[in-house]
């Protein structure tokens, strides 16, 4: 549906986005993550038209949109501020752009009935924005978008204004949303827990160079760098250094055991319904070498205690140091 080839953008000569190549099928939802400053959100822009690109170039459903206005690409798009106006009602939010469009009125009202059904405002139409909580605001801004009936729908990291309990909730709605519609969605988000239980597909940038692209299943079990064995898992994987190589191994398989690897504890952070325990797995004299052991349950070991660790060989990623 939108194929991306080579996209490249700079700001003060200095490369923001470094030749970006990407698809998005029909129906797909795909998660542009990544630490801040990666290029993510420019790389979104330059596919709303908010920003032009310095070279490559962009289709939409076979068609080059690289050049063309935002509303000439007739995309939708969910901000991170929500971009309400606090003085229309809800109902008016959502029907902004079909009313800047000149869409049939009788075609406006069929089209709000079925959204507000699908997001739940129904009781909140003749309410303003300002009388509604960040939930029902974000809600509203997803209807505005949902019902332009667009081909592609942007979304800019939608929930980072909201509290950890509904950005969980909102996780669900969003997903649950674009499922139903089949509707093709890219999001950005520095949040790799949103990335990981949303995506279809997700484009892991650094640096604003592309590090793997793949199901959130391929990057945890199968990460191409260290780059993304550590942003995607949490804890992250820990890497190690054995030889000329770099050793990655996953908190979760690592184990406690009576033989093994000579183990210091630094400390254990307690989760309910497991325990972080960060332990030394230096030579004594050496330089720390810390790892993180993932134990289920209430596992505290008192700083300095000696333990032993082992992992099966089959669990380490090996990369190019």
């Amino acid at each position: 549906m939108l194929k991306i080839d080579s996209l490249c953008c700079s700001y003060n000569n200095q490369r923001v986005v470094d030749n970006i190549n990407l698809t998005v099928g029909d129906g797909e939802f795909v998660v542009l993550l990544g630490p801040s400053g990666c290029g993510k959100s420019t790389t979104l822009k330059m596919i709303a038209g908010l920003v032009d690109p310095e070279a490559g170039k962009i289709e939409l459903n076979g068609k080059e949109i690289t050049h063309l206005s935002p509303g000439e690409r007739k995309l939708a798009m969910v901000f991170q501020s929500y971009a309400l106006f606090p003085h229309l009602t809800v109902a008016e939010n959502i029907l902004f752009g079909l009313q800047a469009r000149k869409t049939d009125k009788q075609e406006q009202q069929k089209r709000l009935k079925s959204v507000v059904e699908l997001v739940g405002l129904g009781e909140h139409l003749s309410k303003k924005p300002g009388q509604l909580s960040g939930g029902q605001c974000q809600r509203v801004a997803l209807a505005r978008a949902v019902v332009a009936q667009a081909n592609l729908c942007l979304m800019d990291e939608p929930l980072s204004n909201l509290d950890a309990k509904l950005r969980d909730e909102m996780r669900t709605e969003i997903r649950a949303l674009q499922q139903r519609l089949g509707m093709s969605v890219i999001y950005v988000t520095h949040d790799q827990v949103e990335a990981m239980s949303m995506a279809d597909k997700i484009v892991l940038m650094n640096g604003g160079k592309v590090e793997q692209i793949g199901s959130p299943k391929l990057l945890y079990s199968q990460p191409a760098t260290p780059f993304v064995a550590q942003f995607v898992g949490t804890p992250p994987m820990n890497i190690v250094a054995k030889g000329d190589s770099l050793v990655g191994i996953r908190p979760e398989h690592i184990s406690i055991t009576e033989t093994g690897i000579a183990a210091r504890v630094i400390g254990c952070d307690y989760h309910g319904a497991d325990t972080i325990v960060l332990a030394d797995i230096s030579d004594p004299g050496n330089a720390e070498k810390l790892i993180k052991i993932r134990s289920a349950g209430h596992v505290m070991l008192d700083p300095g205690q000696q333990i032993s660790v082992q992992w099966e060989a089959e669990f380490e990623h090996n990369f190019v140091a």
